[in-house]
């Protein structure tokens, strides 16, 4: 599967000058929520992404996203793993697992998010469920936007990266784009003045 492609086809891969939520710039910008407009098109990527977490052997008893951006993604990856979503949600300086959902100490669990940037949000998740004594046993998105080394993945870990180093990361593709500070940015020299197409825009 071309997952490129995918999100080309999606008008998901957009092109022009963007803000993004580190306030830094860049020219290309990932929008997963139009990959998701279509459950039968997304059933199709979370299913092979359940194909690789069974292949490295990952058992797994939920799959949790951190609302909003991960929730589609996560249910459509439990569904694809036969097992059942959950969802945390922010809170001061962190996420808190809400609306009556639990875990019991030992279940494994996976994180899933639509796109994994430096891994903050799902570290953050990762740390909320396993402070109730569940086990985070994988890190799962569609798309790495190249910070942290997914399984089979080429690209070098990158400093920014939040996530475990002994936990593996499951995507389906990797993501590399430009980002340049404000003082930096091309784009801002040549008088051009950066958008931000995220949920927080």
């Amino acid at each position: 599967m071309n997952i490129e492609q995918v999100y080309k086809d999606a008008n998901a891969l957009l092109e022009g000058h963007f803000l993004l939520a580190s306030g830094n710039h860049s020219s290309r910008y990932l929008q997963s929520a139009k990959v998701l407009e279509y459950p039968q098109e997304a059933s199709k990527l979370t299913d092979a992404l359940a194909k690789m977490i069974r292949a490295n052997g990952i058992e797994v008893d939920t799959v949790c996203a951190p609302a909003l951006g991960g929730v589609i993604a996560g249910y459509e990856l439990a569904r694809s793993l036969g097992v059942r979503s959950i969802f945390v949600e922010k809170k001061e300086g962190g996420m808190e697992l809400r609306r009556g959902f639990e875990v019991i100490p030992g279940e494994k669990i996976i994180i899933c998010e639509d796109i994994i940037t430096t891994g903050g949000s799902a570290l953050k998740a990762a740390q909320a469920i396993e402070a109730l004594g569940a086990k985070v046993v994988a890190f799962a998105s569609l798309a790495n936007r190249g910070f942290c080394k997914r399984v089979g993945g080429s690209n070098e870990i990158k400093s920014a990266c939040k996530l475990p180093a002994n936990i593996p990361f499951f995507a389906l593709e990797d993501f590399t784009f430009e980002m340049y500070t404000p003082e930096e940015c091309p784009m801002c020299k040549e008088g051009s003045i950066a958008i931000k197409p995220g949920s927080k825009g």
